[in-house]
């Protein structure tokens, strides 16, 4: 059987407060997070007054990286670039060193967050008792309902508040679509084989381990030697197959049996399979869910009677076959992805919303302050779209409501922000692209993309299929100039023979662009020829029937704009973000999920064993069923306080507990997770308190103003807090644990009079 320390999210120690204090006001921060703020401050404090701009040393790390991924794009080689790469290295161990001088103690437990995760069954490796899968895992219950309703949160935010058309496309994609979309030429790693034995291993993480190993076996080695090794660690995933071929051989790296490995290869990510019995129909699981929106483009348009702008979205498995998964869930092979299609006019991206979101602060990471200060700004969209930082008001509408979205299901705003792409990590096509970022343990984390993607996707799948993806929209009328080829087809037939249908596309496609069409014709008149998708064309060739018409119709191709979230990654966040250990008692793991995303509501606990307690507990459950309030009774023989704490470790936040008291007069105590306090309340209260509580239309502040408290202390101090007075001055007792004080009758109660409602 797999340990699930094959699972154990493979952390690395770093810091979880590394956002600028205006991200979130400080009063609204918990005590735990206020005083690892003010370590980070003080520690950062330190390092100024020794002279250390942890920003500005990260910002020289971006922009010397930036300088030497362009050099690459660009060809450049020998030694101007080993000394771009030399620069590179001494700043990322500048910034290393100043980080670990500037770093503040980490509260954040590992060993009891860990513990509680795999103890009370969020995730577990998939087919454990087969050995299991790397990179594949089940989400337990708990995982299961935390997920189940941060998706419902997802598709209300998004889906019905904004009126999208919701799609259910495919997981399995026809080779034709992938190879239009680019996936099956480019969405690749490097990879090599065992030659004797034919394991694969991914090519850049054999050489980091390897150097890995290098370093720890030889402490003594020299500096400037070591640094060496480092800097080819550092660039592992940079090298093109050759280079990286030449750098495992000059290593001597063999496989983990000792063996010769293969020339590095790329390796396509995307699982492949056949579809249908002939097996010559070649098939993918989809690496995302955008394709299957874009072919359906026209008939959502269609749907939404022919109107742009307007939204598609959805929800579904993704598919990356990865070579080496690492990071637990952050890197998985099978994965929940949520993405919306945003068709508009390609010169008219204005949102009719976005005044709802214009004031919405957020911290922004612009590439200018990647490049420069190496700090966050925190702006509204409002300004950041004025002022030209965010492309436009449809892409910063998505961005606005995107953090709305991760605050309300109880993300930390302390550790979020988005960081724009730089140049020379955009594609060539997208005007814009912003990723939401969520700390974890693990650094920083691309949670959820913003890319304004232009018209490409809707181009190249129109430019495959001959099948016009395009959108119309009245206008004024005016006079339009159109052109229509009217050149000498017989001498390009002699001239292109089968070629001649891929160059008659090109001038059609030539006679819709006019500053294009005028800049061919300035070729031709100037050189007597000019180059057209790949083909020599002759001036004598070429000629063009030029004609005005009246219109009152623009027709255009729409741009995207993408939001595409992660979900498996929003959860493992909020997962982190949402977890604590109660404060003198490390043992006591808490999650304190929001009451709208936590998969159970409401706790259901009988004081003891005692039967009497049984039929109410049950009327209980039903009553909240009947509400849609997820509840679960826990009745086994432990102690209250043991039944609460587990209730805590699952982040259940309210439990209802039924007493001694609660049999004779048929109300019962209701505990909130995080203060602990409880009130007691009939029972036929119950259902519309929990459904203004879990739903957030009252707080629970309100309820203990409206129903009297029994119990506010800690849990842990000495139960010494009376509880509230049994109804008709009965004579009492108090019965107490090391999680509650509870009052009960002195005498024994005859249960065969008993009726419940």
């Amino acid at each position: 059987m797999v340990s699930f320390h094959a699972f154990r999210l493979l952390m690395t120690p770093d810091r979880r407060h590394q956002v600028r204090a205006e991200s979130c006001p400080t009063e609204s921060w918990s005590a735990q997070d206020r005083r690892c703020w003010q370590r980070r401050t003080a520690a950062v404090t330190a390092a100024a007054a020794d002279g250390v701009d942890v920003d500005a040393l990260a910002a020289a790390v971006t922009r010397q990286g930036a300088t030497v991924r362009q050099m690459k794009k660009d060809g450049v080689t020998g030694d101007e670039l080993v000394a771009a790469v030399a620069k590179l290295t001494e700043a990322k161990a500048a910034l290393a060193q100043a980080q670990a001088q500037a770093a503040p103690t980490d509260t954040f437990d590992r060993k009891a967050f860990e513990d509680t995760v795999v103890r009370r069954m969020f995730v577990v490796p998939s087919f454990e008792i087969h050995g299991g899968v790397a990179g594949l895992f089940d989400l337990g219950p708990p995982a299961c309902g935390l997920k189940a309703n941060i998706v419902d949160t997802w598709r209300k935010h998004f889906v019905l508040a904004e009126n999208m058309l919701e799609m259910e496309c495919t997981n399995l994609t026809p080779h034709a679509v992938l190879k239009t979309s680019g996936h099956v030429d480019k969405f690749t790693d490097l990879m090599v084989k065992d030659v004797a034995t034919g394991e694969p291993f991914r090519a850049d993480k054999l050489l980091e381990d390897h150097i890995d190993a290098l370093l720890e076996a030889n402490p003594a080695m020299p500096r400037e030697e070591a640094e060496e090794h480092r800097r080819v660690q550092r660039q592992a995933d940079a090298y093109a197959p050759d280079e990286l071929g030449a750098i495992l051989r000059k290593y001597g790296i063999k496989s983990a049996l000792g063996n010769d490995l293969s020339e590095p290869f790329p390796f396509n990510l995307m699982f492949k399979t056949t579809i249908g019995p002939e097996g010559t129909s070649v098939g993918y699981l989809r690496p995302e869910t955008a394709q299957g929106l874009f072919v359906n483009f026209r008939r959502l348009l269609e749907y939404n009677s022919g109107r742009v702008p307007f939204a598609a979205a959805q929800i579904g498995l993704g598919f990356r076959n990865e070579i080496a998964p690492r990071n637990g869930l952050l890197r998985v092979r099978e994965f929940t992805m949520a993405e919306i299609e945003h068709f508009v006019h390609p010169k008219h991206k204005e949102h009719p919303n976005f005044p709802d979101v214009a004031d919405k602060v957020l911290t922004l990471f612009g590439r200018e302050d990647q490049l420069g200060s190496g700090r966050t700004q925190n702006i509204t969209i409002g300004d950041a779209v004025r002022a030209g930082l965010v492309n436009n008001e449809t892409l910063g509408y998505f961005m606005a409501r995107t953090q709305l979205f991760l605050e309300k299901i109880g993300m930390d705003p302390l550790r979020m922000r988005f960081r724009q792409h730089l140049a020379t990590e955009m594609a060539h096509y997208a005007a814009d692209c912003w990723d939401m970022e969520i700390k974890t343990s693990f650094g920083w984390v691309e949670c959820v993309g913003h890319a304004d993607r232009a018209c490409y996707d809707l181009q190249v799948h129109a430019e495959k299929t001959k099948v016009a993806m395009v959108a119309a929209r009245m206008t004024e009328p005016h006079m339009e100039t159109f052109y229509k080829f009217n050149g000498d087809k017989k001498r390009m037939g002699t001239t292109f023979k089968a070629n001649q249908k891929a160059v008659m596309a090109a001038l059609d496609a030539l006679a819709d662009d006019h500053p294009a069409l005028e800049a061919f014709e300035a070729k031709l008149d100037t050189d007597g020829s000019a180059e057209l998708a790949g083909f020599t064309v002759d001036r004598a060739m070429i000629a063009w029937k030029k004609t005005e018409k009246m219109v009152q119709e623009e027709k255009f191709t729409p741009s995207v704009i993408e939001p595409s979230f992660g979900i498996g990654r929003v959860l493992y966040s909020l997962l982190e973000h949402s977890f604590y250990t109660r404060e003198g008692d490390e043992q006591r793991g808490v999650f304190r999920f929001n009451a709208a995303v936590a998969p159970i509501k409401c706790a259901i606990f009988p004081l003891s064993a005692n039967d009497a307690f049984n039929p109410l507990c049950s009327e209980v459950a039903k009553l909240l069923g009947a509400v849609d309030v997820a509840t679960r009774t826990d009745a086994s023989g432990v102690s209250l306080g043991r039944r609460y704490a587990r209730a805590d470790e699952i982040g259940v936040p309210f439990a209802v507990t039924v007493d001694f008291q609660s049999v004779e007069d048929n109300t019962v105590t209701l505990r909130e997770r995080d203060s602990m306090a409880q009130i007691r309340l009939a029972v036929a209260a119950l259902p519309d308190l929990l459904v203004s509580l879990v739903f957030r239309r009252a707080a629970w502040q309100q309820a203990t103003e409206r129903f009297p408290v029994v119990r506010s202390e800690d849990e842990e101090g000495d139960g010494s807090a009376a509880p509230a007075a049994v109804a008709n001055g009965a004579p009492t007792k108090v019965e107490r644990s090391a999680g509650a004080a509870f009052s009960r009758p002195a005498t024994a109660i005859d249960t065969s009079t008993l009726r419940f409602p």
